[in-house]
């Protein structure tokens, strides 16, 4: 795709602490943005909050700011930066919850930051239980059986339904944060309220269980155009 001109200066947002071990790709993709996004002429706002990443390197970024990944902050440093297009899907789920957050709240609409990489309808799909069940029902999609909860009241009568195991999987968390599969409900109790509170909005999904199912993943990637 082209260059393009409607955008000079863009902010990055890192994942943060991360476990060794684990979720280096996000250490190692953020740091190529850096740099192709330089080569090709745009000013880069960094913010991570973890000084041991190579994307935080002296360097790496025209500006780097190690500070607390929060809704405040991201606000505090576009309102003095005052980037054009924000790029969060280089942080894992903290990139995309912070940016959709402050997409609800129309901060970014109100400062004229647009997001590139993924729009913020697409990480409510990807993130929201109930938005992703609705979006593979219109693309007639079969899943498994599931119901959305707010509390765990409602997740034992939804698992009483669905009959045990059943996997709790709590909305806007990476990597299955706070979920888990459970077979009684004694085990649902302890992990849909780790789950509720775990997710942004306190909500998860009780699915099926379709454990002993093979399992094939498949990744695809398309840019702006749909090619």
């Amino acid at each position: 795709m082209p260059k393009r001109d409607d955008i000079a200066k863009v902010m990055i947002i890192g994942s943060g602490p991360i476990i060794i071990g684990q979720a280096c790709e996000f250490d190692y993709s953020g740091t190529q943005a850096c740099k192709a996004l330089r080569k090709l002429g745009y000013k880069i706002v960094l913010v991570n909050s973890n000084p041991a990443t190579i994307m935080t390197d002296p360097g790496m970024a025209d500006v780097t700011y190690l500070e607390p990944l929060t809704v405040d902050y991201m606000q505090k440093i576009i309102e003095k930066e005052k980037p054009d297009a924000i790029l969060p899907n280089l942080g894992g789920q903290t990139g995309l919850n912070l940016t959709a957050e402050l997409s609800r709240s129309g901060f970014l609409q109100q400062h004229g930051v647009k997001i590139i990489g993924v729009q913020a309808d697409a990480i409510e799909r990807g993130e929201d239980r109930i938005a992703f069940k609705k979006t593979m029902d219109q693309l007639g999609i079969e899943m498994p059986e599931s119901e959305p909860a707010y509390s765990v009241e409602e997740a034992e009568t939804i698992a009483s339904k669905l009959g045990y195991p059943v996997v709790i999987r709590p909305a806007y968390t990476m990597g299955g944060t706070g979920g888990g599969l459970v077979y009684n409900v004694e085990e649902l109790r302890i992990v849909a309220s780790r789950g509720i509170s775990a997710s942004l909005i306190g909500q998860i999904l009780v699915e099926e269980s379709v454990l002993g199912w093979e399992e094939l993943e498949l990744e695809v990637v398309r840019d702006a155009k749909n090619q």
